[in-house]
């Protein structure tokens, strides 16, 4: 039997799991720094700040202190919301804190499906995106056709399961992640260039 992405994610152990929401999360903060830019609404400093600070925590575990509650306060505080913004941008923002604010949630917590769960939102947030874009006028026979072909759709979770694909195979050899891996996962994000939803990490 074929796992799929989610099942695979959740046999992940913990600290790995924790890399790959980090890479997830940091792959949609284009969106929210595009609507950011575009809006003056919020500041995209908060969520790298988080982003910042658990990536630091991925490989050093106990030895650094995260205040995770403190840093989704301050995500909260710059979250945006659909009433008041009359744009499509504010989905994809939207999709961006909530899935920081959730992988933030599932480290208190340490649950772990929490973790899964952001994997979900990026590819929710990929749907909702297209349904209200190009899917916009269409039938539901239609868009869910659309759904099913769209570039976006198969490219996000291709792009989760070659991370899987590499960070399985690192498990298994390694228990726990080290600073090398972690860096090289945060390079992996710069290096596609683009959201979840296509947008350049070089909009600003």
């Amino acid at each position: 039997m074929v796992l799929n992405t989610f099942e695979r994610m959740r046999a992940l152990p913990f600290a790995y799991q924790a890399v790959m929401a980090l890479y997830l999360c940091q792959r949609m903060m284009p969106n929210y720094e595009l609507f950011h830019h575009v809006t003056g609404f919020g500041d995209p400093k908060p969520l790298q700040g988080a982003l910042n600070a658990c990536w630091d925590w991925a490989w050093q575990g106990g030895a650094v202190k995260v205040n995770f509650a403190r840093w989704q306060e301050k995500v909260d505080d710059v979250t945006p919301s659909e009433y008041g913004h009359d744009l499509l941008g504010v989905y994809p923002a939207m999709d961006a804190c909530t899935a920081l604010s959730t992988m933030l949630q599932g480290f208190m917590d340490n649950n772990s499906a929490d973790l899964v769960s952001v994997a979900k939102v990026s590819q929710a947030s990929v749907a909702k995106f297209l349904e209200l874009s190009e899917g916009a006028d269409m039938s539901a026979v239609e868009r869910k056709q659309l759904l099913q072909e769209h570039e976006l759709v198969h490219y996000e979770i291709e792009v989760q399961q070659a991370l899987l694909n590499y960070l399985e195979a690192v498990a298994s050899e390694q228990p726990h992640p080290t600073q090398q891996l972690v860096t090289q996962v945060r390079e992996m994000v710069a290096d596609e260039g683009i959201s979840n939803i296509g947008v350049s990490l070089a909009e600003d």
